[in-house]
C-alpha cells in the first residue's frame, strides 16, 4: 500500500476530477479502513466526497482511523442525518475518544445527535481519569448468566452480538452484575446444547479495576495473551472490557511520550507534520533552556581549573572524549533501566541488584575503553603524530579518568530513573540529556583531580 500510495492518490484525484464515482467506490471497497484513512490525509477538502462513497460500516471504520482534524472536517460537512448514522455505527469507546479530542461546539453537536442511552454512557466514561482503565474500556460486551444453557447463550449471542465490539469472550455475571466467570466462544461451540454455563465457565479469571493505570492494563493483555480484559468497579461489578486494539493504542502513545521525554521534549499528541512551528518550539524550548543553564556549571568547573589547563594544555584536547564517553555510558544504562521499569521487569526494590550489575558492567567496559585508549594515545598520538606532550603520565590520567567516568555514568544512569519512579516522576525524564549534563560535570571534576594529583598541577 505504501509503495503504491502516490499512484493511488493520483488515481483517486483523476477519478474525482472526471466524476467517475462508481469506479472510485469499487477501487476503495477492497481496501482496509486504515489504508483509506491514510490516503485521506492527503486529499484535503475531497475527504467528505470520498467518505460518502463508502458503505456505512466501512465509513464508520474509516472515520475512527482518521486524525482529529479530518474527523472535525467531516463532522462539519455532515448533515444531522449523516452524523447520526455514523454515530450509530461507532463503538462506544471510539465515540468517547472522538468526543475527547473535538472542540466544544463539535462535542455539543455529537451529544445532541446521540441517542439518550449512548449520551448517558459517554458522560459516565468521561468521568474516569484520563489514563485509567475506565477511560479506554467499552461497555459493549456479551454478558451471560450461569443458569443459562449453552443453547440459551448462543441465542443471546446471535441476538446481541452484532452490536458488540467482540464476542470471542463472554462474561458471566450474577443478579447483581458481579463478575463470576468467563468462557470463550470456542468453549460454547464445542459444548453440548444442554450444558449449563455455570458448569463449563472459567472461574479463575483476571480482571482490572476502573481506576487502574491504562499502561498497566495494556501490559497485562500482553503478558497473558488475552484478547480482552474485564473491567470491574470496587464492588466487583462488571462495567466494561478493554480490548487488545485499545491496548496497542495505549502502548503506542506511551512509547511516543517516553521517546519525547528522553529527547528532552514536552509530549505532543499530534503527528509531527501536523504540529505547528510554534507548538514544536513550545515543546522543545523549556528543556533546552534548562539544559543550557545547567551546562554553565560545566563551564564553571573548567574555568576553576584554568591554571592546570595552562600548565598542561594537552589535557584540553581530551575533554570532549571523556564527556561524550560518560554521556554514552549513562544513556545506555538509563535506557535499559527505563525499559525494564516500563515492562514491569524492574522495581525500586531491585535497586541494589541493578547497581551491583551496572558496577560489574562498568568495570569491564571501563577497563576495555581505557586499554584501547591508552594504546591509541601512545601509538597514534605520540608516535605517529609526534605529540611529545603525550607522556605516559598524561595517558594514565586520561585513562584513569575514563574508567571512573564510566563507573559514575553507569551508576547515575541506573539510579536516577529508579529514584524518579520511586517519588512519582516519569523515569523517562531522567534520560539522556539530563543524565549527560550530570555526568559531564562529574567527569570534569574527576579529570582535574587526577591531573592535579598525578601531574602535580
Amino acid at each position: 500500500m505504501f509503495e503504491k500510495r502516490d499512484e493511488l492518490l493520483e488515481k483517486i484525484e483523476e477519478l474525482i476530477t472526471r466524476k467517475r464515482y462508481a469506479e472510485l467506490r469499487d477501487m476503495l471497497l477492497p481496501m482496509e479502513a486504515a489504508d483509506i484513512a491514510s490516503l485521506c490525509e492527503d486529499l484535503d477538502d475531497k475527504v467528505p466526497l470520498v467518505f460518502r462513497l463508502l458503505p456505512k460500516e466501512l465509513a464508520a471504520e474509516v472515520f475512527v482511523e482518521l486524525d482529529s482534524d479530518e474527523q472535525e472536517l467531516l463532522i462539519s460537512s455532515f448533515s444531522n442525518t449523516e452524523l447520526r448514522e455514523v454515530l450509530d455505527e461507532l463503538y462506544l469507546d471510539d465515540t468517547v475518544d472522538i468526543v475527547e479530542e473535538m472542540p466544544a461546539n463539535v462535542v455539543k453537536r455529537i451529544l445532541r445527535h446521540s441517542d439518550p442511552e449512548m449520551r448517558k454512557s459517554i458522560n459516565e466514561m468521561l468521568k474516569y481519569p484520563e489514563d485509567s482503565a475506565g477511560s479506554i474500556m467499552t461497555t459493549e460486551f456479551v454478558d451471560l448468566k450461569e443458569t443459562m444453557t449453552v443453547e440459551d447463550a448462543l441465542k443471546r449471542i446471535r441476538r446481541t452480538g452484532p452490536d458488540k465490539e467482540t464476542i470471542n469472550i463472554c462474561y458471566v455475571i450474577d443478579e447483581g452484575r458481579r463478575l463470576i466467570g468467563l468462557l470463550s466462544i470456542r468453549t460454547l461451540l464445542l459444548a453440548e446444547e444442554d450444558d449449563v454455563i455455570g458448569e463449563i465457565m472459567e472461574r479463575n479469571l483476571i480482571a482490572v479495576q476502573t481506576l487502574d493505570d491504562q499502561e498497566e492494563v495494556a501490559r497485562m493483555l500482553g503478558k497473558y495473551d488475552f484478547l480482552a480484559l474485564p473491567v470491574v468497579d470496587k464492588e466487583n461489578r462488571l462495567v466494561g472490557i478493554v480490548t487488545i486494539d485499545d491496548a496497542i493504542d495505549v502502548l503506542q502513545e506511551e512509547v511516543t511520550e517516553d521517546i519525547e521525554k528522553m529527547a528532552a521534549m514536552l509530549p505532543s499528541d499530534k503527528p509531527y507534520l501536523k504540529t505547528s512551528t510554534l507548538e514544536t518550539y513550545k515543546a522543545r524550548i523549556p528543556w533546552l533552556l534548562l539544559l543550557m543553564i545547567s551546562s554553565t556549571f560545566t563551564g564553571q568547573i573548567i574555568s576553576s581549573f584554568e591554571n592546570a589547563l595552562a600548565a598542561a594544555a594537552i589535557l584540553t584536547a581530551y575533554i570532549p572524549m571523556l564527556m561524550d564517553s560518560g554521556g554514552n555510558c549513562g544513556s545506555q544504562a538509563s535506557a535499559t533501566v527505563i525499559r525494564g521499569l516500563s515492562l514491569g521487569e524492574i522495581r525500586f526494590n531491585d535497586l541494589i541488584r541493578v547497581v551491583w550489575k551496572e558496577i560489574r558492567v562498568a568495570v569491564v567496559c571501563g577497563a576495555t575503553l581505557a586499554a584501547a585508549n591508552f594504546l591509541k594515545l601512545m601509538l597514534i598520538d605520540r608516535m605517529l603524530f609526534g605529540n611529545v606532550s603525550m607522556t605516559a603520565q598524561v595517558a594514565c590520567v586520561i585513562c584513569a579518568t575514563l574508567v571512573c567516568t564510566v563507573m559514575c555514568a553507569k551508576l547515575v544512569g541506573c539510579i536516577l530513573p529508579l529514584l524518579a519512579k520511586r517519588i512519582g516522576f516519569d523515569p523517562a525524564v531522567m534520560a539522556s540529556p539530563f543524565i549527560t549534563t550530570i555526568v559531564d560535570a562529574i567527569s570534569l571534576l574527576i579529570y582535574f583531580r587526577f591531573a592535579s594529583a598525578v601531574l602535580g598541577l
